[in-house]
């Protein structure tokens, strides 16, 4: 949807080369879901090492798409840390953001050198979204923050439900 709208390329890498963390594992309530998740994040969700599989993965598509002039990057939940952070110095980026953002914290944003936005849902902390818009409204980086209100954390990927006419007016918007 978004590359025919946008005219453009549009890819999604694969940062867990297969193995996402099993969906039976949220929550994480019991002492091996916690083990399992805590694995899969040091392992798999790597935030250091998939930072740098998104700027080789960007490195590569340049290469393979020499006429696209621009490149931007979209980050939902885990991946918006992911994106965030390859939003700093010497970004391949333009212009970067994230929907229901997982991990952000104001040191991340203190780094960006694009424009960057956010769209969060009402699970997000607080303070984290209000540390980005108060360093966006400073003029010292370029961005924005919107908390979609009536939304749900993943509205925007996984778990969104386009067959919900609210949901999909708020997809369709962000």
């Amino acid at each position: 949807m978004l590359a025919e709208g946008l005219g453009a390329v549009v890819i999604v890498p694969d940062f867990f080369k297969g193995e996402a963390l099993p969906p039976n594992t949220f929550p994480p309530d019991t002492d091996e879901k916690k083990q399992i998740a805590e694995k899969f994040l040091a392992e798999q969700a790597n935030v250091p090492k998939n930072t740098e599989a998104l700027l080789q993965v960007a490195a590569e598509a340049k290469k393979q798409w020499p006429s696209a002039k621009n490149w931007g990057a979209f980050g939902l939940c885990w991946g918006g840390k992911i994106v965030v952070l390859a939003s700093a110095g010497g970004s391949p980026f333009v212009v970067s953001g994230t929907a229901h953002p997982g991990g952000l914290d104001k040191d991340d944003a203190l780094k960006l050198t694009i424009p960057h936005i956010v769209l969060a849902s009402p699970g997000e902390p607080v303070e984290v979204l209000n540390a980005y818009a108060e360093i966006f409204k400073s003029g010292d980086k370029v961005g924005e923050v919107e908390t979609y209100h009536t939304m749900f954390h993943g509205w925007m990927g996984a778990r969104a439900n386009l067959q919900n006419p609210e949901n999909a007016k708020e997809f369709e918007r962000g």
